[in-house]
């Protein structure tokens, strides 16, 4: 899950145009260094200079991608201890990362779904959600997920209306760092939501955008989809490898579902390609080649793991700087969802007028609803941040 396009480019021209040397913007949805300069992984750039040196050539990878990359990427969503992956019931196909994902998800669903031709998706979700699954031919229905008045988790709401959807009723879940709010349920309301998912049947649809970049460990970042799994339920997972990392452009993800048997896994694997096909034929080698480097080489693996921490670190530790920093200046607001939200977006619960203020009177840029990307948070300019939102909520 990236960036609405629409939302992203306004904000981000408004941050061109404007001359002040000190603007700071808050609205791009890509990781960013503490000096606010792209990264570039030195693990990714490890594994770019091994694939150089083994001069590969430029043929097409099969219509289900690169197989050593979605061998890979299933044993990293669903772990070394997965039933479905010893049984060989996975069905996996690389995917031009998570929205191509999503896209295949929706084209399957709305082809071979069994049920209502609808995905129930959070309020607030990923603004190119409902998009994606409009044009894959699914009707987008949504559920309480977010409480402006505590600025968290409307767990009640979420539960009671996952309880009232119709029987065997797709549910869209965000693995881990909800985009946008940054909210997460606990593991004990993911083993609530798993109850309330099971007992009216319905199907879960995962997407896993964030993995090792929300806590900087990609099991507990797991945790909900292994749990899910755990209790009998066949999900599909939309991985993506942009934010983890830091494959933006190169365009990495898969998509996979969780099979009833083997023999079924291969029937879905034959529909999977029918569907790609007509898409886009087959997907891009370099960066799932980049990809499984990595996730196969033991060396390279082990620096990519230290390098998402770092990652995740840095993004908490903004989180907590701008709590003190906003707290230092006496402000009477309680700021706690700052810190106990997680991944790269925070809402703020600031309303549109404030975020307006931000932008024309301190040159703070980021999307109206209040929801601020902490991955463009320095060292150098959290303070100024911290002073400019202290003086639009008085």
């Amino acid at each position: 899950m990236g960036e609405c396009p629409a939302r992203a480019t306004s904000v981000t021209e408004a941050f061109k145009a404007d001359k002040f040397d000190k603007k700071i913007l808050l609205g791009a949805g890509a990781y960013r260094d503490d000096e606010g300069k792209p990264y570039v992984l030195p693990s990714v750039r490890a594994a770019e200079r091994k694939l150089l040196n083994s001069n590969l050539n430029k043929e097409y990878a099969g219509i289900d991608g690169v197989a050593s990359f979605t061998k890979a990427a299933a044993l990293l969503a669903f772990g070394p201890n997965s039933a479905p992956l010893k049984e060989d019931r996975i069905a996996i196909t690389q995917s031009i990362s998570g929205t191509g994902a999503l896209r295949i998800g929706g084209a399957f669903f709305e082809r071979f779904y069994p049920g209502q031709k609808k995905i129930y998706i959070p309020t607030p979700s990923w603004a190119n959600h409902n998009a994606v699954f409009s044009d894959s031919g699914l009707k987008v229905e949504k559920y309480r997920y977010y409480n402006k008045d505590t600025i968290g988790l409307d767990f009640e709401g979420m539960i009671a209306d996952i309880q009232a959807a119709p029987k065997g009723s797709i549910f869209l879940l965000h693995a881990c760092a909800h985009n946008p709010t940054g909210i997460d349920p606990t593991e004990s309301q993911w083993r609530e939501i798993s109850k309330a998912v099971r007992g009216g049947e319905h199907y879960a649809f995962f997407d896993m955008a964030y993995q090792g970049f929300a806590s900087g460990d990609t099991d507990k970042d797991a945790f909900a989809v292994r749990h899910f799994i755990d209790e009998g339920h066949n999900v599909t997972v939309a991985q993506s490898f942009a934010k983890n990392m830091g494959l933006y452009g190169e365009r990495v993800g898969s998509f996979s579902i969780v099979c009833a048997s083997a023999e079924e896994k291969k029937r879905v694997e034959s529909q999977l390609k029918i569907l790609v096909r007509p898409m886009y034929s087959n997907p891009p080698v370099n960066g799932a080649r980049i990809a499984s480097e990595i996730l196969n080489d033991p060396v390279l693996r082990e620096q990519w793991l230290v390098e998402v921490k770092g990652m995740a670190d840095r993004i908490i530790s903004m989180r907590a700087l701008l709590k003190k920093n906003l707290e230092d200046l006496g402000s009477g607001y309680d700021w706690s969802h700052i810190t106990s939200q997680i991944g790269m977006f925070a809402y703020t619960g600031l309303d549109p007028k404030q975020m307006d203020q931000l932008a024309k009177e301190h040159s703070v840029y980021a999307t109206k609803d209040g929801r601020i990307s902490i991955a463009g948070i320095t060292t150098g300019n959290v303070k100024r941040l911290a002073e400019a939102i202290h003086k639009v909520t008085g």
